[in-house]
């Protein structure tokens, strides 16, 4: 007799009879194995025929576990689809070479950021409004001879979702975005405090770049340092972005 679908799923009792080095490499292959859970999953695969009950309800868990894996293919070809549409759309957008110029930016920062921001540039009067409304700027509170710079939470949380992510990835393609980063990292700020830091330098960069649609020149933002005397100049020699 013909088994069905359900029925041919692995049971707790053959996921132990396969044994460490199936599990391993199954891991491995799924791009599931990270080193700080390894050991933790081998020794709940290792303890998976304690967790077996009545054949009814393992046939009807089955069943559900393979009627969600066909849905997660389902989702991930529509995904494919929608990433693919995005792209395209983002290649053919005015503004792409502004975007797609941005050290870090990458294929799916690119299009997020763009449309977090949109397109009118009137929008904002200055780039310290436009660090307001991405909340990377902090709220200065003063009382009496007290004053405290607190994180902005009145905000745009999608663009500065966006934004955070990009700073972070700027670090791996800019030496000075690296350096600026450990400098503040040094001074004791968090991890996300100094990425917001970076994030307000480079929001008064993309201020300038965004009004006049003039992409980013790794070049030229070198020599404005070198012009203006950058600090992060002291603390990196050769801070010149890396081409995106």
């Amino acid at each position: 007799m013909a088994h069905q679908p359900w029925q041919r799923v692995s049971t707790p009792q053959a996921l132990v009879k396969a044994g460490k080095r199936t599990w391993e490499k199954f891991l491995h292959t799924q791009k599931l194995y990270r080193p700080a859970t390894h050991q933790r999953r081998l020794e709940i695969f290792a303890r998976a025929d304690q967790f077996t009950s009545t054949p009814g309800v393992i046939a009807a868990r089955s069943l559900l576990a393979s009627t969600l894996a066909v849905m997660l293919r389902t989702l991930n070809q529509q995904l494919a689809v929608y990433r693919e549409r995005i792209e395209a759309l983002f290649a053919q957008h005015p503004d792409h070479d502004v975007f797609g110029s941005l050290p870090g930016i990458g294929p799916k920062l690119g299009p997020r950021l763009l449309a977090e921001l949109g397109s009118d540039r009137n929008r904002f009067d200055s780039a310290q409004s436009l660090q307001c409304f991405a909340g990377t700027a902090p709220v200065t509170i003063q009382s009496g001879q007290i004053t405290k710079r607190m994180m902005r939470r009145a905000c745009h949380r999608g663009l500065r979702a966006a934004v955070h992510l990009w700073s972070n990835s700027s670090r791996h393609a800019c030496p000075w975005a690296q350096a600026y980063y450990q400098a503040h990292r040094v001074k004791g700020k968090s991890h996300a405090c100094a990425l917001r830091c970076l994030a307000q330098r480079w929001l008064k960069i993309l201020w300038k770049m965004w009004p006049t649609k003039t992409p980013y020149d790794a070049d030229l933002h070198a020599r404005n340092q070198q012009k203006h005397g950058s600090w992060v100049l002291k603390l990196e020699p050769t801070a010149v972005c890396k081409t995106v």
